[in-house]
């Protein structure tokens, strides 16, 4: 295609910025006609402004929002489709990024929470995290996988950080790339390992060669649903379950800016909105749905806008900053306990591999990838501990890493070594019959007031009728 190329046009899709202002000349007549139907309404409804009445007070009959964002950069980039025709007249797409591509790298925000001690163990599960993911990545090439990988590259901070601030009795739902959300729950790496490689002792014994496993007895942990959005209602209806039981607990779960599109997702929010459910929702905004970029798959600026149609908080946090996630979830928790409903934290950061290890990613503009693999989470994180606060010497630093590699190492023989599942054991486990397990309630008996055990004559007429 490089050799063909002719001329490139661009399309009429993707000229706003996802990052930060629109070019001035886009969509310049419809953007003049919403410009003016802005301004016919009443100036309070912009965000961060409140209208006051004559006596000075608030006017509490407008409607204002605000939505926090505690980033510490805003990005000034945008991505627009092009479409190159060759030499035979076929044409190919491509995507092209412009702006600010050369801004510094932000520090890292104190925590108004972290101590040095959690601080470390949160950089301690990246790591476990990262050097897991690179082990996956070599079983792979050397075909000990059944099937594809899922790579959290870049994410680290958010999957660890933001699973780090649950507690115990806490429920949580991972999705494809917070395999670091399962280690600091409790799972092993080779857990993870053996699951991709379906051996006999992996977590469903063989029978899913990803990661749809999960242990509702000890970690609290819903399995993964591939059905993007579906985990939202899902887990809205755990934590309803858990307050007939007489607790409030904060239950998590993760979607990305492509799985938010899809209509469950909305269903499910508005259902733990409603309720008052405590669901800590992270939308993972990796600037990518697969091969789509941002600009054509939302039109709202920020994604955590649309927490503002739901009547629930949404705040905006810097996705590769695990000082910043970390906060952001830990009130959010918090607000789960206070039985305050739930909250929509929208993590920006940037998926630094494709959809899977099969996806080259070549239709992301490398620009883009130079200008996050700056941002990568655990170089900022060890920076931040080693320089700024000091809070590990290099050589403490150089010993964990050390340890970590070895954990990996033995982790990858654990799971090299597990025996595939016989032939014979395939029938096993496919129904659950009698006796197979008894779902108990996990906090307490749920208490229903007691009624009648059958219609009366005349509430049964007025149904069959």
């Amino acid at each position: 295609m490089g050799n063909n190329k002719k001329k490139s046009k661009a399309s009429s899709n993707g000229h706003r910025s996802r990052n930060g202002s629109r070019p001035s000349n886009s969509h310049v007549g419809r953007d003049h006609v919403a410009t003016a139907a802005l301004e016919s309404l009443p100036r309070a409804q912009s965000r961060g402004r409140v209208e006051r009445s004559s006596t000075g007070s608030p006017n509490h009959n407008l409607r204002t929002y605000e939505i926090p964002d505690f980033r510490l950069e805003h990005p000034q980039f945008s991505v627009r489709q092009l479409t190159d025709k060759d030499k035979t007249g076929h044409e190919h797409v491509r995507y092209e990024v412009t702006g600010d591509l050369d801004a510094p790298v932000p520090p890292i925000r104190d925590s108004k929470y972290l101590d040095r001690q959690q601080a470390i163990e949160i950089y301690r599960y990246m790591l476990l995290n990262r050097k897991m993911e690179i082990a996956l990545e070599n079983l792979y090439k050397q075909g000990k996988v059944v099937g594809g990988v899922y790579f959290g590259l870049g994410q680290e901070a958010c999957s660890c950080a933001s699973a780090y601030a649950l507690d115990q009795d806490d429920w949580f739902a991972p999705m494809i790339r917070n395999q670091g959300s399962l280690l600091v729950r409790g799972f092993r790496a080779s857990d993870t390992m053996m699951q991709y490689m379906a051996k006999a002792d992996s977590p469903t014994r063989g029978r899913d060669g990803t990661s749809h496993f999960g242990d509702i007895e000890k970690r609290n942990m819903v399995s993964p649903i591939s059905m993007l959005g579906d985990l939202i209602p899902v887990m809205s209806g755990v934590a309803l379950g858990a307050r007939l039981q007489g607790r409030n607990i904060a239950v998590m779960t993760y979607i990305g800016d492509g799985g938010q599109s899809t209509g469950v997702t909305y269903e499910g929010i508005n259902f733990a909105a409603v309720q008052n459910l405590g669901l800590v929702l992270f939308v993972e905004s990796n600037l990518w749905a697969y091969s789509t970029p941002s600009e054509m798959q939302y039109r709202c600026k920020d994604l955590a806008e649309r927490a503002i149609g739901y009547g629930i908080p949404g705040v905006i946090v810097d996705g590769t900053d695990a000082c910043q996630v970390y906060d952001a979830a830990h009130e959010a928790v918090e607000r789960a306990y206070a039985g305050a409903g739930p909250t929509l934290i929208e993590a920006k950061m940037m998926r630094m591999k494709g959809h899977a290890i099969h996806d080259a990613a070549s239709y992301v503009p490398k620009p883009m990838f130079e200008f996050w693999k700056k941002r990568d989470p655990l170089a900022r994180f060890e920076n931040y501990l080693v320089k700024d606060k000091k809070w590990l010497t290099a050589k403490e630093n150089e010993a964990l890493i050390a340890e970590i590699e070895e954990v990996i190492e033995a982790e990858r023989e654990i799971a090299v070594n597990s025996p595939m599942p016989t032939p014979e054991s395939a029938e096993g486990g496919v129904f659950c019959e009698n006796g197979c397990h008894e779902i108990k309630p996990k906090y307490a008996v749920p208490k229903v007031k007691k009624g009648t055990s059958g219609y009366k004559e005349t509430e049964a007429a007025v149904h069959l009728k």
